[in-house]
């Protein structure tokens, strides 16, 4: 079973899936991954016939941190250290930071169908719906206090209480201490050596904790929401699912002060992007609205769904690892059109759809149009209907058209020099003129067989070129290589046997002859 339809199986009763994001910077596509996990968990459940809501919030009073790098640093320094909500936006097109980044990141849940309800913490806060968990946490400071110790080694000191009030004089919340309350006020102060990347004013004084004067500390707040939204499911990434960790905090806490047992909870991995974790405000890695500007929603989706939540991503937007994603993605619909039967090995294709219908997918090879589009003077709809076996429905049409555009995309915005095909169409590459002797060879024993191929397409050649190599027992990478730098003057390149079907005839066999001529010449005493 698959993993979502088992978590869907095995509840009962009405069920809230609950997730939220910091919105500190660009959004990035590591934060999707459990967006995803959490919209297929929903949508497992709606499919089981459970009664399921999904929320997402948006925690906009966490603290500015960091100014990341994209933005003048100038402008947002002054503001570390207050809420997100308080601090303006970079462009006018918001009323604040927080709901600037998280339009950015909403756009793309609109893009791959996830339809949550939103929730924005500072209404909770300002509004008091949160007042009496306030007031619970403050009251039991010293319970949170002995979760903190017990669980994660973390001692507070006996005046620590679990709020951070906004200083009244400097705007902060990052710098405040709580140190006392009365049942109606709390006593802080603002301390200039509070954390190490930003400074308090030194201004304490009472102040009542409520209605969105301060928050909860974040592993507080996190059960304090989960007790408010009635949330019953809540997965969390690795790093806050460490033995000790955020999530075992707050689920003591949740245990120990409320006397309640948290969600269902189980750690997903991360997406790395060439190795690396995802950072929002260093701006590592691709943003999600950049990864879903290459991907059609539904190859996006079913990257974070072929692989299962508790392994690693790395997702390396290359040639390879592009067109590989999008041949997995074909190769699961051709399992499914030919008997579609919702087998645990096709669920990742089942909820990468925006649906609940499985749409049919018209497959042009994708690095098969990178080619094309790099092959001058080719009219690449008309290649692509010479190629297709069948005359194309509209719906096809709308399949390659959105596959043109992805290879557009890829060849504008990802690809590195050595991916990208560069046709010597006017003259013999320089390096082609060192190849050795047994190349030489090779090439003038696929100049013979090439005369005579009988049909001039990818596969057909592709045949040729194998077998003319198996009857020099030549190595194969040692073939190919004297015809990508015959081509393109680089030891390697798409499909040999498509790369020589985009061009005329004609011009291979002159162009190979050439080759061996060049080569001779350079070897002549």
């Amino acid at each position: 079973m698959f993993w979502a339809d088992k978590i869907a199986a095995d509840s009962q009763g009405e069920q809230v899936v609950n997730d939220s994001k910091t919105p500190s910077g660009r959004v990035h596509v590591g934060s999707l991954r459990g967006v995803v996990i959490h919209d297929v968990i929903y949508r497992a459940l709606k499919h089981a016939g459970k009664p399921v809501k999904f929320l997402y919030g948006v925690d906009d009073y966490d603290a500015l941190d960091t100014v990341p790098k994209y933005l003048n640093q100038d402008k947002f320094s002054p503001y570390l250290g207050f809420p997100l909500c308080n601090v303006p936006a970079p462009e006018d097109t918001a009323s604040d930071y927080a709901k600037y980044f998280m339009g950015e990141f909403l756009e793309v849940f609109e893009y791959l169908g996830i339809k949550p309800e939103i929730y924005y913490l500072r209404s909770h806060y300002r509004t008091g719906q949160l007042n009496r968990h306030i007031d619970i946490f403050l009251k039991n400071a010293h319970l949170v206090r002995q979760v903190y110790k017990e669980v994660s080694k973390a001692d507070r000191p006996d005046n620590w209480y679990p709020f951070q009030v906004i200083c009244e004089k400097c705007g902060k919340i990052a710098t405040t201490v709580v140190t006392d309350y009365n049942g109606s006020e709390v006593f802080y102060t603002c301390k200039p050596d509070a954390t190490d990347w930003v400074q308090g004013c030194g201004h304490s004084g009472w102040i009542s904790p409520f209605d969105g004067n301060g928050k909860l500390p974040w592993k507080v707040e996190w059960v304090a929401k989960w007790d408010l939204l009635g949330v019953t499911i809540e997965m969390a990434g690795k790093d806050h699912s460490q033995k000790g960790g955020s999530r075992d905090v707050a689920n003591a806490i949740c245990r120990k002060v409320l006397q309640k047992q948290p969600p269902i909870h189980s750690p997903y991995e991360f997406i790395l992007v060439n190795g690396t974790k995802m950072s929002s405000s260093r701006g590592v890695g691709s943003s999600a609205k950049e990864i879903a500007e290459l991907l059609p929603p539904e190859l996006l989706r079913f990257l974070m769904l072929r692989t299962q939540p508790r392994t690693v991503i790395n997702f390396a937007p290359n040639y390879e690892t592009i067109t590989r994603l999008f041949r997995d993605y074909e190769t699961l619909s051709k399992k499914y059109q030919a008997q579609p039967d919702l087998t645990e090995e096709l669920m990742p294709l089942f909820y990468a759809q925006l649906g609940e219908e499985i749409k049919p997918d018209y497959s042009f090879d994708l690095s098969t149009l990178i080619s094309l589009l790099q092959v001058p003077h080719i009219n690449i709809k008309e290649e692509v209907a010479k190629r297709s076996p069948e005359p194309l429905s509209d719906y096809d049409w709308q399949m390659v058209n959105q596959r043109i555009a992805v290879a557009k995309k890829w060849l504008q915005d990802y690809a590195d020099e050595e991916e990208k095909l560069v046709l010597y169409l006017e003259e013999v590459p320089e390096k082609a003129k060192n190849l050795s002797q047994e190349q030489v060879a090779y090439l003038e024993k696929l100049v013979e067989n090439l005369q005579t191929a009988p049909v001039w397409e990818g596969e057909e050649l592709q045949t040729t070129l194998f077998s003319t190599a198996k009857e020099l027992q030549l190595q194969l990478p040692i073939a190919f290589q004297a015809v990508y730098l015959a081509f393109l003057g680089k030891e390697r390149g798409p499909k040999a046997g498509a790369l020589l079907s985009y061009l005329e005839k004609p011009f291979v066999i002159s162009r190979l002859q050439e080759v061996i001529g060049e080569r001779t010449i350079a070897k002549s005493p």
